[in-house]
């Protein structure tokens, strides 16, 4: 309840959304920052249409502050989908894969998924004509309006019972189509397989290895070991390119130094 729209930024948050509507990062059109420096920089614009150079607002969604402190933004917003749905079938992990991956080639309004180890949630939105059609083509069993806003919101608040405990939480990335990991049962999927969350004292440098195989990387989200690095390596060219921005914004390190590498 008490986030901020520069706490989401920052940490460069998304919801169940994110693979159909875009990231947090997709909605920035400018930004006014404090760089370690004491300089108040402004980036982008206010409106869609926009001057052409670097776009370094969106550099700043997901820096953790370590590139600046953010004094206003301006966001992209757009309405509310007329009419939404959730169906939900009880399915296997593999078909619940091949699902997500095969709706997302069609023609159809998705506007979240995700499986939870037994149930595939499907959630759809748009104008009512289409998503009648969507679910009279898909089945599955519709869920109480109430009960599916709920679900939602728990599944992004990470309020939902997966997430409970205080066993590590980590975050994978990989491409959507990845079949189930091998990394027990403790396993959600979001974002149309492009999103694994795992509970549980994994080994970092074997988690991270079978993510990358899978063009996708790690991070040690919540709880764990807090001492070592959190984020998955960059490689050494990334690191650089890194390095250079965190100089270049602040160059005295005084902005959350380490919070995203411990170069950084």
């Amino acid at each position: 309840p008490a986030a901020t729209i520069g706490g989401t930024l920052a940490c460069g948050f998304s919801g169940p959304r994110r693979p159909y509507a875009g990231s947090a990062r997709d909605m920035v059109l400018g930004m006014r920052i404090l760089n370690g420096q004491g300089e108040i920089l402004r980036f982008g614009g206010q409106v869609m249409k926009n001057v052409a150079g670097y776009d370094v607002s969106r550099l700043m969604v997901g820096a953790l502050g370590t590139l600046g402190v953010l004094l206003e933004v301006s966001l992209k917003v757009l309405p509310r989908p007329d009419s939404t749905v959730t169906l939900v079938w009880p399915m296997d992990p593999v078909t619940a894969v091949q699902r997500m991956n095969d709706w997302a080639g069609q023609p159809l309004p998705l506007s979240a998924t995700a499986y939870d180890g037994e149930h595939l949630y499907i959630r759809l939105s748009g104008t009512g004509s289409a998503v009648r059609a969507a679910q009279t083509r898909l089945g599955g069993e519709r869920l109480p309006d109430a009960e599916a806003a709920a679900f939602w919101v728990a599944l992004r608040e990470q309020r939902n019972d997966f997430f409970q405990g205080d066993a590590p939480l980590w975050r994978l990335a990989v491409a959507p189509a990845t079949p189930p990991l091998p990394l027990g049962d403790q396993t959600l999927i979001e974002w149309g397989g492009g999103q694994r969350w795992l509970r549980g004292a994994l080994d970092a440098t074997a988690l991270r290895q079978l993510a990358a195989e899978h063009g996708g990387h790690a991070t040690l989200f919540r709880g764990g070991n807090r001492r070592g690095e959190v984020f998955h390596p960059l490689a050494p060219p990334l690191l650089a390119i890194q390095q250079r921005l965190k100089a270049a914004f602040d160059p005295r390190g005084i902005l959350n130094s380490g919070r995203l590498y411990a170069t950084l």
